[in-house]
C-alpha cells in the first residue's frame, strides 16, 4: 500500500484537508475527531521517522484551534519552540511529506520560512516569538495590513531571557498581538526556577479566572464595555485581582490582559476563547495548560525520554535501541562520567547547565552530587554569567551546553569570563554538523566565534581519550577560561575510561609521517583523516597527519615544521572553513616568505540543512571517502 493509499484509508478527515481552508469548512464538533486522526497520524509516521514527539503530541488541539480560527497565513503564527508544530506542517500542506520529516531533501524538522508560507519565523531555538511577533505586530500597524499576530511559546520558552525581554516591550508599543502560553510544565526535563513555580501556582487560579472571563464577555455582550474601554476594564481587572489574591499577576503588571489558564486539549473551548479574543485591541495572552505526550499512554508516563524517542513500536510504545554492548559509549557520557570523576577529587569542580542535564549528560553529576549541580532553564547567557560568579569566589565551573545554543552567550563569554580571565571550562556538546535536527542546531561555528577570544582556550579532542585529559587539564590551578567541543553521538574507543592525565596547552600531536603533503585535523573529524590516510597507504601514498587538539593556542612548532617540510598543507574541521582552523594556519603562514599553499576542508560558508551525519559530512567533503579523493587530486598536481 502506497502512502497516499495508507493516509486516504486510515485518516478520512485528514486526508481531505490540504490547508487550513479546508479544516475551516468542518463544523467544530468534528475537530475532536481531526485531533485524534493528528495524533495516530503522528505515532504511526513518527515510529519509523523518529523526531520530536511529545511536545507536538501535546500542542495538537492548539494547532488546530489556531488555523481554524485565525486566516492563515495572512495571519501569522509564530511558533516557539517549533518542535510543537508537527500538527502545524501537517495542516498546511505537508501531510503527503510527512514521512520525510527530517531527512535530507525533505521537510525541516522546526518550521522555517522558506519551506513554507505558513511557517513565518524561525523556530529551532526558544524564546524568540513574542520578540518577533512584536515586531511583525508593529510592522502590520505601520504598513496599515489587516493582520492578526499570534506568538505561541511552550515548552518552558517563556522562562528564556529574550521572552522576557519581548514580554516588557509589548506594553511599551502600541499592538494587537496575541501571545498562546502553551504551559505544559516541561522543557526537555522537568522545569525549572522560581518562574515554573508560579506558572504552576497561577493554573490553581483557574476558578477566578473562569468567573473574570466570563464576568467579561457578559459585559461584551451587552455592551456595557468596548474596545475603547478596555485600559479601563483593564485596570479595574488587575486590581480585583490583586485586591483578591494579594498578588499581582506577572503579565496583568505588564498591562498585558490575561485569559486563564483554560485546558489546552479541549479543542471547542479553545475555539471559542480564541474567537473571543482575537479581534480585541492591544496586547493579551491566553494560558493553556497541556499535558506533553497528551494521548500516547508511554510518553504521558516519560515526556522527557519521549522528547526524541528515536523509532518505536506504535502499538506497544516499545523503543526500539539497537545493541550498544561492545560499543564505545556516546560523547556526552564519557563527559559525564569523566565530571563525577573530576568532581570526587576536586571539591571546587561544580556543573551547570541550561535546561539539559539528560542531553548532556550533567544527569550524572545531578544525581551524584545534587548540591554541586546546577541546572538553570532556558537561559544560556545567564548560564555562562553565573558560572563567572562561580569562578570569581573560588569554585570550577563546568559548563555544559549545545555548540548552537552556546552562541546566545557569546557576549557573555567574553565581558563575564574572559576579560577575567576567569577559570570556566566551557564543555561544548553536539559541536560539528547534529544531523536530522538541521540548519539551527549545527555547531559548525564555535571554533570561528571563539578564537577571536583574547585568553581563551580553545580545544577539540580527537577520541574520549583527549576528552578526558582535556577536561582533567582545564580544571587545574592556573588554566584560565577553557573550551572543550565534542560531537554528538559515540565515540571510537570501547576502552574509554583512561588514567587521565595534564596536556600541555597549545601542543598538538603528529601521527604519521608522510611525504609532499600534510593534514592537519582538530577534534573527532581527525577519525575520518586517519580512514582516508589507510585507504592512501594501501596504495603506497603517505602522507603526514598531524592532531592539533588546540586551536588556540595553535602549535606553533607543528607548523613551523609543516612549513619547511611540505609543500601542500590540508586543513580538516568539522566547523565552518571561515575563522576556524583552516583560516587561523592560513593567517599564520601568509607571515612566512615562502609558505605552502593551503587547502581548507570543512563546513562551507553556507548553511547546510538536515540529513543523517553521513550524508552531510560527505556534502560538505569531510567524511573519509571526500578526503581521500581530495588527496588524490592534490598529489597528482604536485
Amino acid at each position: 500500500m502506497s502512502n497516499n493509499e495508507y493516509i486516504n484509508e486510515h485518516f478520512p478527515l485528514l486526508s481531505a484537508i490540504d490547508s487550513p481552508a479546508d479544516l475551516r469548512k468542518l463544523d467544530v464538533a468534528m475537530l475532536p475527531k481531526v485531533c485524534e486522526e493528528l495524533r495516530r497520524f503522528m505515532v504511526h509516521f513518527l515510529s519509523s521517522n523518529p523526531g520530536h514527539f511529545a511536545s507536538s503530541m501535546g500542542a495538537v488541539e492548539i494547532n488546530v484551534a489556531l488555523h481554524y480560527v485565525f486566516d492563515t497565513p495572512n495571519d501569522r503564527l509564530v511558533w516557539d519552540v517549533g518542535h510543537q508544530a508537527y500538527a502545524h506542517k501537517i495542516l498546511t500542506g505537508r501531510r503527503d511529506r510527512f514521512c520525510e520529516n527530517r531527512t535530507m531533501g525533505g521537510l525541516s524538522g522546526f518550521p522555517n520560512p522558506s519551506e513554507s508560507p505558513y511557517d513565518t519565523f524561525m523556530a529551532g531555538h526558544a524564546s524568540n516569538s513574542i520578540s518577533a511577533a512584536l515586531g511583525m505586530s508593529i510592522a502590520s500597524e505601520l504598513k496599515g495590513e489587516q493582520r492578526k499576530i499570534v506568538a505561541v511559546i511552550g515548552d518552558a520558552s517563556i522562562s528564556g531571557g529574550l521572552a522576557f525581554e519581548g514580554l516588557n516591550n509589548v506594553s511599551a508599543h502600541p499592538n494587537n498581538m496575541l501571545i498562546v502560553l502553551n504551559d505544559n510544565d516541561m522543557s526537555i526535563d522537568e522545569n525549572v526556577g522560581a518562574l515554573s513555580a508560579y506558572m504552576t501556582k497561577l493554573t490553581t487560579s483557574k476558578r477566578y479566572n473562569n468567573i473574570r472571563y466570563k464576568l467579561y464577555q457578559f459585559l461584551r455582550r451587552r455592551h456595557i464595555i468596548t474596545d475603547k474601554g478596555k485600559g479601563l476594564v483593564l485596570r479595574f481587572n488587575n486590581a480585583m485581582k490583586s485586591l483578591l489574591s494579594g498578588q499581582q499577576n506577572i503579565f496583568e503588571g505588564l498591562n498585558i490582559r490575561y485569559f486563564g489558564p483554560f485546558d489546552g486539549h479541549d479543542v471547542v473551548q479553545l475555539v471559542k476563547t480564541f474567537r473571543d479574543v482575537k479581534d480585541m485591541t492591544g496586547p493579551k495572552i491566553v494560558h493553556l495548560h497541556t499535558r506533553k505526550g497528551k494521548g500516547y499512554k508511554p510518553a504521558e508516563e516519560n515526556p522527557a525520554v519521549w522528547h526524541a524517542p528515536g523509532k518505536f513500536n506504535e502499538e506497544t510504545g516499545e523503543r526500539i535501541v539497537g545493541d550498544t554492548s561492545g560499543k564505545p559509549l556516546k560523547y556526552q557520557d564519557v563527559f559525564g562520567h569523566t565530571l563525577v570523576q573530576l568532581a570526587k577529587q576536586n571539591d571546587r569542580v561544580v556543573g551547570i547547565t541550561a535546561a539539559m542535564p539528560s542531553g548532556t549528560s550533567m544527569s550524572m553529576l545531578q544525581e551524584a552530587m545534587p548540591e554541586r549541580t546546577f541546572d538553570v532553564g532556558i537561559s544560556e547567557g545567564h548560564a555562562v554569567t553565573f558560572s563567572g560568579g562561580l569562578a570569581k569566589d573560588g569554585m570550577h565551573p563546568f559548563c555544559a551546553i549545545y555548540s548552537s545554543f552556546l552562541q546566545r552567550g557569546f557576549d557573555h563569554i567574553i565581558h563575564d569570563v574572559a576579560i577575567q580571565h576567569l577559570p570556566v571550562t566551557f564543555c561544548i556538546d553536539r559541536a560539528g554538523l547534529v544531523g536530522e535536527d538541521g540548519v539551527t542546531h549545527h555547531g559548525a561555528y564555535d571554533l570561528a566565534y571563539l578564537s577571536c577570544i583574547p585568553g581563551l582556550t580553545v580545544s577539540a579532542p580527537m577520541d574520549e581519550h583527549y576528552l578526558r585529559h582535556l577536561m582533567y587539564t582545564s580544571q587545574l590551578e592556573g588554566k584560565g577560561p577553557f573550551a572543550i567541543r565534542y560531537p554528538r553521538g559515540g565515540g571510537v574507543k570501547v576502552d574509554w575510561e583512561c588514567e587521565m592525565k595534564e596536556l600541555p596547552v597549545g601542543k598538538g600531536r603528529r601521527l604519521a609521517d608522510g611525504e609532499q603533503l600534510a593534514v592537519l585535523s582538530i577534534g573527532t573529524i581527525g577519525n575520518e583523516v586517519q580512514k582516508a590516510l589507510a585507504m592512501l597507504k594501501e596504495k603506497g601514498i603517505f602522507v603526514a597527519h598531524y592532531d592539533m587538539i588546540f586551536l588556540k593556542p595553535i602549535d606553533q612548532a607543528i607548523l613551523e615544521e609543516v612549513a619547511a617540510k611540505y609543500r601542500h598543507v590540508i586543513t580538516v574541521e568539522d566547523g565552518t572553513v571561515v575563522g576556524g582552523l583552516g583560516s587561523c594556519v592560513a593567517q599564520w603562514m601568509a607571515s612566512r616568505p615562502q609558505a605552502p599553499r593551503i587547502t581548507m576542508l570543512g563546513i562551507p560558508d553556507e548553511f547546510v540543512h538536515q540529513g543523517t551525519v553521513a550524508q552531510l559530512k560527505a556534502q560538505c567533503g569531510i567524511d573519509a571517502a571526500s578526503i581521500f579523493h581530495s588527496i588524490e587530486s592534490i598529489l597528482s598536481n604536485l
